[in-house]
């Protein structure tokens, strides 16, 4: 007898750890679908500026639901009843870009679950198309595989990148009139990748492409003065004058403090398609950014506050003239004093004084 009631205690104790999930897995689902859920199949495209219908369903029993935009609470229901909703978004909250939309339900035992869509705001705006017309031609150094390109003052800077890792990144002063760097200059070891510049009062700041640092300069003396780290890569720079703006290859500018280096907002750069991707080396011209298009003789014009691609500048004449052998199109010195705009490229044999026309 003994035999047999071990056998059947058993018994009862597998059937015990498959059928109590079961009811519990069962429980579960029952429970998901009395969050506010959104009605509104799959995810949303808008044009920048439209105002979008989103159907949503709110049951019984909820202590608060919370429509959130881009993780900002836009609505909030507290002790709703069980009802059908439809709320007008706005789309240019937030510029142009991929945003979560967020329906967080807050159920009476203080359990918090979420049903979320992403909704995908592109340019209203076509881009312009410009042309570039080369002024004047200047000697470049081919041996410099050009990451950032800026004028402090009358003064052009430049910083290269190591691609075959042999200790070859630099930054400093060059003369535009020879294309040769001038001392003081500074380099970087084969372990770093030397990326965009920017120069904001005394200092010059240099990103590196995978090692995650902004190296700071006194840009008189080129003595390093200290560092910054930061999460992912880093492409280019520019500045405003009071915030520094970063591309890291994708669509994406981030802003930062240059103080701390710590994000502050960020945007992503749409036209009327799509997001643009490969942003490179950046200027700040006149309230705008411009970004070279990585692998491409394109430069785009992008509306610092929305993300908007706003013109598309063709610079392939200024490959064709300037390439000689080198790589690609990458490098935009804006002189602020005398209004003159140079493009050149990495290896590439010339510096182009240019100008932007239909």
């Amino acid at each position: 007898m003994k035999k047999y009631g071990i056998i059947i205690l058993l018994v009862l104790v597998v059937a015990a750890f498959v059928i109590v999930p079961l009811i519990n897995n069962s429980g579960g689902e029952a429970e998901e679908t009395e969050i506010a859920r959104f009605e509104t199949p799959g995810n949303i495209q808008a044009k920048y500026g439209d105002n979008v219908p989103v159907k949503f369903s709110i049951p019984e029993g909820l202590v608060k639901v919370e429509l959130l935009y881009h993780d900002s609470v836009f609505e909030t229901w507290n002790n709703p009843k069980a009802q059908k909703r439809t709320v007008a978004m706005q789309t240019n909250y937030y510029g142009v870009g991929t945003r979560p939309l967020v329906l967080r339900s807050t159920f009476k035992d203080g359990t918090v679950l979420e049903n979320a869509i992403n909704v995908r705001v592109v340019s209203d705006i076509v881009p312009e198309v410009r042309f570039v017309k080369i002024l004047k031609e200047y000697p470049h150094n081919k041996e410099n595989y050009t990451q950032g390109f800026e004028f402090d003052g009358n003064q052009l800077y430049e910083g290269t990148g190591d691609p075959g890792q042999q200790g070859k990144t630099l930054v400093g002063p060059i003369s535009l009139e020879t294309g040769q760097f001038i001392e003081p200059k500074n380099g970087l070891d084969a372990t770093y990748f030397g990326e965009g510049i920017t120069i904001m009062g005394d200092l010059l700041y240099q990103l590196t492409w995978q090692n995650g640092k902004c190296f700071i300069y006194d840009k008189r003396t080129m003595m390093l003065k200290g560092e910054y780290s930061y999460v992912g890569q880093g492409w280019g720079l520019c500045n405003d004058g009071k915030v520094i703006m970063m591309s890291d290859g994708t669509e994406r500018i981030t802003f930062r403090d240059p103080k701390s280096f710590q994000a502050i907002r960020v945007i992503e750069v749409y036209d009327n398609v799509g997001p643009r991707t490969n942003l490179n080396e950046l200027e700040y011209i006149d309230g705008k950014i411009y970004a070279n298009v990585y692998t491409t003789g394109t430069v785009l014009v992008i509306e610092p506050t929305t993300g908007r691609v706003l013109q598309e500048i063709d610079a392939n004449e200024l490959v064709v003239r300037g390439k000689n052998g080198g790589d690609v199109l990458n490098g935009i010195a804006y002189n602020k004093g005398t209004k003159k705009l140079y493009m050149t490229g990495k290896y590439w044999t010339k510096t182009f004084e240019v100008s932007i026309d239909k």
